[in-house]
């Protein structure tokens, strides 16, 4: 995987820093999210996902947002708790970072940049974007706010069985 994605600095909810380059050799799902969206349900399907498939190789990251509809209003504590709480989260997740415009966190410019929207597009539409990495060789693959985590099931299998 290209080394400019692999060293961006990210700070989970916790505080702790971490870059894309400490999960080596992983699978790697990267999803903005936010707590108070029609997608939030969505959390139960990645936690899934992450359950799943976790010990063959994928982790799962949470961004969450208060680009669209200001729908994660909440603090880090507060994010945490309610992903715990209503949905069971234990994959990472990570401080609230923009995902468009100027102030956009650098991870998800680069994500864009590898894999842009329809008909180019670099803008993210809304919450629970996600951006399925494959380690090997860097490739981005970017699924809409409506495609649901189970729906990347086989793309994830193709991936760990590599």
């Amino acid at each position: 995987m290209a080394g400019s994605m692999l060293d961006i600095p990210c700070v989970t909810l916790g505080g702790e820093h971490k870059k894309l380059g400490d999960f080596p050799g992983k699978v790697l799902l990267v999803v903005n999210t936010a707590s108070q969206c029609g997608f939030t349900p969505q959390y139960k399907g990645l936690e899934q996902l992450w359950q799943a498939y976790r010990e063959r190789g994928l982790v799962v990251l949470g961004f969450p947002c208060n680009q669209f509809g200001k729908q994660e209003p909440g603090e880090a504590r507060d994010i945490a708790q309610f992903c715990e709480r209503n949905f069971g989260v234990s994959f990472p997740l990570f401080r609230k970072v923009e995902v468009n415009g100027p102030g956009a966190h650098p991870l998800f410019v680069e994500l864009k940049q590898r894999a842009p929207g329809l008909l180019g597009s670099q803008k993210i539409k809304w919450n629970f974007t996600k951006f399925l990495v494959d380690p090997a060789s860097g490739q981005v693959t970017r699924y809409a706010p409506t495609t649901k985590p189970q729906a990347l099931e086989a793309d994830i299998e193709r991936l760990l069985s590599r």
